[in-house]
């Protein structure tokens, strides 16, 4: 084996020696015909430079110090047809191109070198010399073979002297691996035995380890290799553990069908959006647990999935569930699951709960409604405006120039007052549709009053008790028209909420922000003593699209609120107690309360700053 592994090795070492003098050949030729090149640049340049400054004897000394270069022999430099003009060695008038040399003139492209073989490994370089776009001449450099033989003859040496040290180095290594190798290699085989009959057993191992070389790592190697099945042994049932709790975890609804569309898995999200417990989904089939229309589209998506053997992506469902009733939507994606490139064994389907979503945008197009209605009532005021005009100016005209007696005074006088109700009516839909882009010093006892007045009608339809605690001299540095939206969304909630004889109480006065008692401002409260809010609906209260009054309610009214008081960088407070809380016979009132605090802030920036 040793002789072998001698033999082997010089014969890699030759072959390895041969491939790298041959390719170290090749690169010393192309180094050469890039060091002729560059020369052949270099002289051309020069000798372009002497040309233009009309200095001969610049070119002459370039071409001398070229040819004074270890590796190269000659150096000359040539008009266009190849009249030598210059000469490293030797007079110019005695020196002639040869055939080899006169043939690469026709040869030149514009600007280019160009390097050909003289004979046998002898290479020279000629390239043109233009001036101003004319050729005024050629550069020619012609390397000495001799060093460059040295170069080849210095490679081939040192690859011999390399496998001469390389094999004797080898031969003593073989020598000691081979002393160092029965052992561990005997240790080896009897591991690899004992894991074949026993693999369980951890009485064989590990392997004792008695060299320090490859073979004592691979003995070290196949004892990690050993943990390591035992540890996946170990481990593989943490792992399902571990797929398991992603699966129950997961934050959408998942499930799994063999090909006779019977639950073979499930999450807990999908139980939820069921309804039915995770135990009594496995081995069911859909319309065993789903209702029949939701249970058909759901089947045949799974069976085209087995079918096709390809996914089906944002199927969806609706339908109706829990107590009252609300509408539900899932978007169903479906999908095959491999056990190999060519077999679907199970279908798997991923549902998400667009209910929301669809809630939300249904919430946003009743919003959108809202909004174009309040336009719409905006330019109605405007129009009726234009016959109040014009009743108001025939009242003016009757009180003063028809000389009218009683009663029809008072009937003139009755009709003034419903015409300016109507006016003042009209004005306050024009004030909540053209909202200020800047905050100024508003008056809020003429703001809290126009609101009131607004819903009058209401109020005393209802026969609601209102009760208003502000002082007349009260003003804030606000956007008056959103604190009008306020006030007019809390007084409509109140309105709302409160039943015949109930109690409307609006209060504003001067207080300092609870929080924060350095601040000044102005503290608003509206209360009632409607029906007030349970605490699931209390905690949701400000949630965009968030709504108890089902199809009157956009859910946008408080959410809008909150943002308004936020915006003028104040705070808002909420107390309710619901009336079918309270115990029959109780003294307890129901209610709601409505607290904010707008601090008193000229420096509020103007909208969109």
């Amino acid at each position: 084996m040793f002789a072998g592994l001698l033999l082997l090795e010089a014969l890699s070492i030759g072959l390895f020696g041969a491939l790298l003098i041959r390719h170290q050949q090749h690169e010393l030729i192309l180094r050469v015909q890039e060091r002729l090149d560059n020369q052949g640049d270099f002289l051309a340049l020069q000798a372009a430079e002497a040309l233009a400054e009309n200095r001969p004897e610049w070119t002459a000394r370039s071409v001398q110090l070229m040819g004074d270069a270890p590796n190269v022999s000659i150096a000359k430099v040539t008009d266009p047809v190849g009249h030598v003009l210059f000469i490293s060695e030797g007079a110019p008038s005695q020196t002639t191109l040869n055939p080899v040399e006169r043939a690469q003139i026709p040869l030149l492209l514009h600007d280019e070198a160009r390097v050909f073989t003289l004979g046998g490994d002898h290479l020279e370089c000629v390239r043109p010399i233009y001036l101003d776009g004319v050729l005024r001449g050629l550069a020619w450099v012609d390397t000495d073979p001799a060093w460059d033989r040295r170069q080849s003859e210095s490679i081939i040496n040192s690859t011999l002297l390399f496998g001469i040290i390389w094999i004797a180095a080898s031969g003593l290594l073989v020598l000691l691996v081979a002393r160092s190798i029965s052992l561990p290699l005997a240790t080896l085989h009897r591991g690899t035995r004992a894991l074949m009959s026993s693999p369980e057993s951890e009485d064989s191992f590990p392997l004792p380890v008695g060299v320090q070389n490859e073979l004592g790592e691979l003995i070290e190697a196949f004892n990690r290799m050993v943990a390591s099945i035992a540890e996946q042994r170990s481990g593989l049932n943490d792992t399902l553990s571990l797929l398991d709790s992603m699966l129950a975890n997961a934050p959408i609804g998942l499930a799994f069908f063999d090909r006779s569309c019977r639950f073979v898995r499930v999450n807990q999200v999908f139980a939820d959006l069921t309804g039915v417990s995770l135990s009594r989904h496995l081995g069911r089939t859909l319309p065993e647990l789903l209702p029949q229309p939701v249970a058909q589209q759901l089947e045949s998506a799974v069976l085209r999935v087995f079918a096709d053997e390809e996914p089906i992506s944002n199927l969806e469902l609706s339908g109706l569930n829990g107590k009252p009733e609300r509408p539900w939507t899932w978007l169903v994606s479906t999908y095959p699951v491999r056990t190999t490139p060519q077999q679907v064994r199970w279908a798997g389907i991923i549902v998400l709960d667009a209910s929301e979503r669809k809630r939300s945008e249904e919430a946003l197009r009743r919003a959108e409604k809202l909004a174009v209605t309040g336009r719409l009532a905006a330019s109605i005021a405007h129009e009726i405006n234009n016959p109040l005009e014009a009743i108001t100016n025939l009242h003016f005209l009757l009180r003063n120039y028809c000389h009218l007696k009683d009663p029809a005074l008072n009937y003139l006088t009755m009709a003034e007052y419903e015409v300016r109700r109507i006016a003042e009516i009209t004005q306050q839909t024009l004030r909540f549709y053209r909202q200020s882009t800047s905050p100024t010093r508003a008056s809020m006892p003429e703001l809290l009053d126009s609101v009131l007045s607004l819903f009058q009608g209401r109020l005393n339809a209802l026969n609601i008790q209102v009760e208003r605690d502000y002082t007349p001299e009260l003003d804030l540095f606000c956007f008056a028209g959103e604190i009008r939206q306020v006030f007019a969304n809390l007084v409509a909630n109140s309105i709302d909420a409160a039943g015949n004889g109930s109690r409307l109480v609006v209060r504003a006065r001067r207080s300092r922000n609870w929080r924060d008692g350095s601040q000044k401002g102005v503290r608003f409260t509206v209360a009632d003593t409607g029906s007030g809010m349970v605490p699931e609906a209390r905690a949701r209260a400000f949630e965009a699209f968030f709504t108890t009054k089902e199809v009157t309610g956009t859910g946008l009214g408080l959410w809008v609120s909150l943002e308004i008081v936020m915006k003028h960088q104040g705070i808002m407070h909420l107390r309710s107690r619901a009336a079918s809380l309270q115990p029959e016979g109780s003294a307890k009132t129901s209610g709601t309360v409505f607290q904010f605090f707008i601090p008193d802030n000229a420096n509020l920036p103007p909208e969109g700053k």
